[in-house]
């Protein structure tokens, strides 16, 4: 079972090597192998945790073993997570400055020691120390890691949870084409000559209302008023309806009109 154990760990180093290799850095032309073994080991490492999360659970290997992987693997990721990558990233900070060339290490190990004493000052406004740990136990260096990965995780999270929408939203939305647009304002102009059509109507109905004295000199005599108040009314029914029709047709032409200008915007 060991050894099926450390033939994982080797499948799972070689497949992040080559998930780094073909995917991660594909066109990544300055070969660093110490990136790449860094990368692997870290990836092994984690996958082989996970993989003994799974262990427990199914009651796989004895509780002995188990506990001596897992510690294995926390010694190592805090190694090379504390330690390896940041002095490797100081030293290819350094490495890129031509005035610090020549004492590249010592000055590495300097960004080393900052990085060491802002890492441990990390944990005094948290409640991390404990009388049973002493200063230089795992407790303390998981302690400080899980807090800073956690909040990078809330960091990438709030972003993830922005930008994947945003670069997404293209394939929610339909493709707009010329035709659509085209189609849409040839929409919009009849609905307005519609609207200037109907207007005109009540115009010319006003107009003739005036001119047949319905407004100003009404008749006189008996059947005169009922005729005149059974045009009256039926000539405003008329218009009422045709106004209704003008109002609908105008809150239509709004509506056509910002949907115009969100299709403009879409495309």
């Amino acid at each position: 079972m060991l050894s099926a154990s450390s033939l994982l760990q080797v499948l799972f180093f070689g497949f992040g090597w080559l998930f780094f290799m073909r995917k991660l850095f594909k066109d990544y032309e300055v070969r660093q192998y110490v990136v790449q073994v860094i990368f692997s080991v870290t990836f092994a490492f984690s996958c082989t945790m996970f993989e003994l999360i799974i262990f427990e659970i199914l009651g796989v290997l004895n509780s002995s073993s188990r506990y001596f992987h897992w510690k294995l693997n926390l010694c190592v990721i805090l190694l090379i997570l504390v330690f390896m990558v940041p002095f490797y990233i100081g030293y290819f900070v350094v490495s890129n400055i031509r005035l610090l060339h020549r004492q590249k290490l010592l000055f590495a190990c300097v960004l080393w020691l900052t990085f060491m004493y802002f890492f441990w000052k990390l944990g005094d406004p948290f409640p991390i120390l404990s009388p049973k740990h002493g200063i230089l136990s795992i407790e303390q260096l998981i302690s400080r890691v899980g807090v800073i990965g956690v909040t990078l995780m809330a960091l990438l999270s709030g972003f993830g949870a922005v930008n994947c929408p945003y670069t997404y939203m293209s394939y929610f939305l339909r493709n707009v084409t010329d035709a659509d647009i085209l189609a849409l304002e040839r929409r919009l102009l009849q609905t307005m000559d519609m609207i200037v059509s109907k207007k005109k109507r009540i115009a010319v109905a006003h107009r003739t209302m005036f001119q047949r004295g319905e407004v100003h000199n009404k008749p006189t005599g008996f059947w005169g008023m009922i005729k005149s108040v059974t045009t009256s009314v039926a000539g405003s029914e008329n218009l009422s309806l045709i106004q209704q029709e003008v109002d609908a047709l105008e809150e239509l032409s709004r509506q056509l009109f910002l949907e115009t200008a969100d299709l403009h915007a879409t495309k």
